[in-house]
């Protein structure tokens, strides 16, 4: 498995590696059995994928402790990457989840460490009730103090964040701390990021993790209209902002968005591929981004999304990928928050 450096720091991850929100089952993704996990876990690490990313909030830790158990006598051979909730991070708070999170994944220490949203009231509102909290959240630069100290007493080795934009960036790294990471949204229906964020990452030194490749299945399973789609995968600004738990309240780009997804199944044939690994073949060819994040919740699906590593598209086929999603990139802009409208965006 190909390895590609995280900016100017020493992290280098895998291509791929393996996205664990299902781990240890919930609400969003349904019941996921432990033996699968284990299976999945031991053959992602059997073929090279060593990158394994997991939040506290992930199942209410139930990802963090499955993994754990999981990674059973073969920590050594993973990388690890956790993220703590916004409203987790003032500093003793962002002690004790981190302890906590060590404590459910059974090691010393965690590889990566991000923080999930950005630290405003913004952010904050989709994580707690809390007025206080809402009215004075965390200062930012008291949480990355936080994390720096963890960084040098061994808890961590790199921080990163997750849904942060330029401006964000620049304001923690005036903090003096250096960033591994910056985990985004990145698929061919949702670009973006290469506007604005891909260019300062790359200048700012900064490792980009792509999260969302198959958007959540939209982009591996065929369907013969949006209503087929469960509502919880058509709550973005793809969608219109009537279809239930959509939160965004615009309009939506339906028919542009579905144009969009039949020129990537023509070219997906033409190729002879299944949508699935095109979508990811397709963010492997960005040599901006150091790894593709990619959910697997048994062994069929772990192999599917290595097929892809082994891809090599044509400049042709990613010029026809490109000009295929390009409306959907200028109608939907380059702000990578792509459940809140345009005027309550978390990621600036």
């Amino acid at each position: 498995m190909e390895k590609r450096p995280c900016g100017k720091t020493s992290l280098q991850l895998p291509v791929i590696g393996l996205g664990c929100w299902s781990f240890g089952g919930g609400d969003y993704w349904g019941p996921q059995s432990q033996g699968d996990v284990d299976t999945v876990v031991g053959q992602a690490l059997d073929r090279g994928v060593t990158y394994f990313d997991t939040a506290e909030m992930y199942n209410h830790g139930a990802s963090e402790t499955s993994l754990g158990l999981a990674l059973k006598g073969r920590r050594d051979e993973a990388t690890i990457g956790s993220k703590i909730s916004p409203n987790h991070t003032a500093p003793a708070v962002l002690r004790a989840k981190c302890e906590a999170s060590l404590q459910r994944l059974r090691t010393d220490r965690l590889d990566v460490y991000m923080v999930h949203w950005p630290i405003t009231a913004n952010s904050l509102r989709h994580y707690t009730n809390d007025a206080t909290l809402l009215a004075h959240p965390p200062r930012t630069v008291e949480a990355f103090e936080t994390l720096a100290a963890l960084q040098r007493e061994g808890k961590i080795r790199h921080i990163g964040v997750s849904n942060f934009g330029v401006r964000q960036m620049q304001e923690v790294l005036a903090t003096g701390v250096e960033l591994a990471v910056n985990e985004l949204p990145y698929n061919l229906l949702m670009r973006g990021i290469e506007p604005e964020i891909v260019p300062f990452c790359r200048s700012a030194g900064i490792g980009i993790l792509g999260y969302m490749t198959l958007m959540q299945g939209v982009l591996s399973k065929r369907v013969a209209s949006f209503d087929e789609l469960p509502p919880i995968r058509t709550r973005t600004r793809h969608f219109a902002g009537n279809r239930p738990g959509s939160r965004h309240g615009e309009a939506g780009i339906e028919p542009q968005t579905w144009a969009a997804l039949t020129a990537i199944e023509r070219i997906a044939d033409a190729a002879h591929l299944p949508v699935g690994e095109l979508a990811i073949a397709w963010a492997l060819a960005n040599p901006a981004i150091a790894c593709v994040l990619a959910g697997s919740r048994n062994a069929e699906q772990l192999s599917g999304n290595l097929r892809a590593a082994g891809h090599r598209l044509t400049g042709t086929q990613i010029s026809a990928l490109n000009a295929a999603t390009a409306e959907v990139l200028a109608l939907l802009g380059p702000n990578p928050d792509y459940f809140q409208g345009l005027n309550d965006q978390r990621t600036e």
